[in-house]
């Protein structure tokens, strides 16, 4: 039995050990995934974060490949997938006071840009870079219920001010509070 395989066109450029910080790239790399590939360039060019420069060079080799080398026009294709990846960490030092020394860490990254035609679908989650929904714990349409069946609980909890229910015990007067009376009331 020969299984038919249906292979996606996709393009990919990649710059390793680029000097910059993967969470600092990864901020910016966000904006354009999902993205046609004039709109990703527009965003990159009036991005003020360094590393948008880092990540607009990529994206220019991975369009610069899809043309030449796999014959696609550059601008109908959409940023399939941008990651971010760590890359190795130089360790260096600076001498500070009394003969110690501070670490200095400077950080790499490996950018990759993944292009893909507009017409092709994209995945709903490309390769698990995406970050998580928040959680719902409650619906809405279950508050406007209980809102609309308690109206006196909602009434009451606007009325009361926001302080606690248990009293604090008064505090015995110190002796120095004692001797920063006047004498006057001593003696009464």
């Amino acid at each position: 039995m020969a299984a038919t395989r249906t292979e996606t066109q996709t393009v990919r450029a990649q710059a390793k050990w680029v000097r910059m910080s993967a969470r600092k790239g990864r901020v910016v790399a966000e904006h354009i995934r999902g993205r046609s590939v004039p709109e990703a360039r527009a965003v990159l060019a009036f991005t003020q974060r360094a590393a948008a420069r880092e990540i607009e060079k990529v994206l220019a080799s991975a369009v610069a490949n899809a043309e030449a080398n796999h014959g696609l026009a550059g601008d109908e294709l959409i940023v399939h997938t941008a990651v971010v990846d760590e890359g190795p960490t130089l360790k260096r030092w600076r001498a500070r006071a009394r003969g110690r020394v501070a670490r200095i860490h400077k950080q790499t990254c490996h950018v990759t840009v993944l292009l893909a035609p507009a017409a092709q679908e994209a995945p709903a989650a490309p390769e698990g870079r995406t970050r998580a929904e928040p959680k719902q714990t409650e619906a809405p349409e279950a508050t406007e219920t209980k809102a609309a069946t308690e109206p006196d609980a909602a009434a009451d909890s606007e009325d009361k001010p926001n302080k606690p229910t248990t009293k604090k015990p008064a505090k015995p007067a110190s002796a120095r509070a004692k001797r920063a009376r006047p004498k006057a009331e001593e003696d009464e």
